[in-house]
């Protein structure tokens, strides 16, 4: 009598051409993310790892890996890169993990919009655009190595945000290329608004599989770092800086002292204690950056042309956003981070309260604001503090302070959609679009709460 036969081997023998991973140790790693970011998570996903990995290279082949999944039930976490920080791309259910980076295609760049295959990485895509005098409107720090779909489906936004906004502002993704999880896979184009219902849904309500977004032109970009002695004499030079309508930027950081002695590889330029402000203004503004540094008191202690950046391939863009917690981990492993939203006109005064609250010297929390303008356009800032962990009960303690106070916290502590970046119950059009692409309910279960873990078919 021949032994059963598990529904992962049955697909390995249906589809015998396409790359498949089995190794234990790589599908470990490719059921993983940055989650180690923060301890809670680290407890909670620690045992928990895909079946199988496949990495397929055009759409027939993620077809026929979908449309095998989806007659045995086999669930799928789609993945890009795992550079995201919730346990996104960890399988809750086990199931096979469907690598998209071998996908990645650029498909056309035109006058303000490019259309590309989800898997091509973000610094990739900037290649193709930047001979046309274009560039991406925002990326994360982990840009060389981030893909599209996955900046799509679990980002938020990035440098250029001050400029455009969050990736879910209007006009930034103008459409979308999706596909059902069936037997029989259909493949839907979905514009606009409609093609927002799967943004920053860690791939739980459908799987993207070309992205058509907005440009915008490009410039030879100055990076440099200006020092303070003050923390407010920096955050208000930030703030200017963002503010300055004439200033053209790329991006505009707040470093609160001690971040700067976190930061080892900028350490010559950094003196300890300072407070620092990071930006990337277009070469042809410098006179207007420096009178504003001088306003405030500051020192300008780096500074790179675009060239010289072109020619080092060290840009400060990844010292920025989540790259800044990265860093700070590899001098002190104790640290975790918070994700917070000000409010627009009150966001400096929000600001130095949490510090006093929070922060100083040998506070609790380190301030880390990154500028940005919100959905509806107004300037503002996130936060990506860091903290000195504990507790979970102190990490919950702190964020209930900051609720308090009127600060915004995108939980980055939780693995389930509701319970993070979307606080709360998701919209009706959002679940609409869930049962129409993933009428079974296998796409990354776990990770919304009405859509539970299902155990594997039993072997056949």
């Amino acid at each position: 009598m021949n032994a059963p036969v598990s529904a992962i081997e049955q697909l390995l023998l249906e589809l015998p051409d396409l790359d498949w991973i089995t190794d234990e140790s790589r599908v470990t790693r490719l059921s993983s993310d940055f989650s180690w970011f923060s301890p809670v998570l680290v407890r909670q996903l620690k045992d928990k790892r895909a079946d199988v990995v496949v990495r397929p290279r055009t759409e027939e082949e993620i077809r026929a890996v979908v449309g095998a999944c989806a007659r045995r039930c086999v669930p799928i976490t789609i993945r890009g890169s795992g550079t995201g920080n919730y346990g996104q791309t960890t399988p809750l259910a086990g199931g096979v993990v469907l690598d998209m980076t071998g996908y990645n295609t650029c498909l056309w760049v035109r006058p303000g919009v490019a259309r590309a295959q989800a898997g091509i990485r973000l610094g990739e895509l900037e290649k193709q655009t930047k001979p046309t005098g274009q560039e991406l409107r925002c990326v994360p720090s982990t840009y060389r190595s981030a893909t599209l779909g996955g900046l799509f489906g679990g980002g938020f936004g990035g440098v250029g945000s001050i400029n455009y906004g969050p990736l879910g502002a209007p006009g930034n993704v103008i459409g979308i290329r999706a596909m059902t999880i069936e037997a029989e896979p259909q493949v839907v184009e979905l514009r606009g608004a409609e093609a927002m219902r799967m943004h920053h849904l860690w791939g739980t309500n459908g799987l993207v599989l070309e992205l058509e977004i907005a440009l915008a032109p490009a410039h030879p970009w100055l990076e440099t770092l200006v020092t303070f002695g003050d923390f407010e004499s920096a955050l208000n030079f930030a703030d200017k800086l963002a503010h300055a309508p004439g200033i053209v930027k790329r991006g505009v950081t707040f470093f609160a002292a001690p971040i700067s002695d976190h930061l080892a590889q900028l350490a010559a330029h950094l003196p300890k204690g300072c407070h620092t402000v990071l930006s990337l203004v277009a070469e042809s503004c410098e006179p207007a950056l420096l009178q504003l540094v001088e306003a405030h008191g500051g020192t300008v202690s780096y500074r790179k042309t675009a060239e010289e950046v072109q020619k080092s391939n060290r840009t400060l863009m990844e010292f920025t956003w989540n790259h800044t917690t990265l860093h700070a981990l590899k001098i002190d492993p104790n640290l975790t981070y918070l994700q917070s939203g000000f409010i627009p006109g009150r966001h400096v005064e929000q600001v130095i309260e949490m510090e006093k609250l929070l922060g100083g010297e040998n506070g609790e929390v380190m301030m880390h604001i990154e500028f940005l303008r919100n959905v509806a356009g107004l300037m503002t800032c996130s936060g990506l503090q860091l903290v000195r962990f504990s507790t979970e009960e102190r990490l919950q303690e702190i964020m209930r302070i900051h609720r308090e106070h009127s600060v915004h916290i995108n939980n980055p502590h939780v693995n389930i959609v509701e319970d993070g970046k979307a606080g709360g119950p998701l919209p009706p059009e959002v679940i609409e679009v869930k049962k129409r692409f993933d009428p079974l309910g296998l796409l990354n279960p776990g990770k919304l709460r009405d859509w539970p873990v299902k155990a594997l078919p039993a072997a056949a």
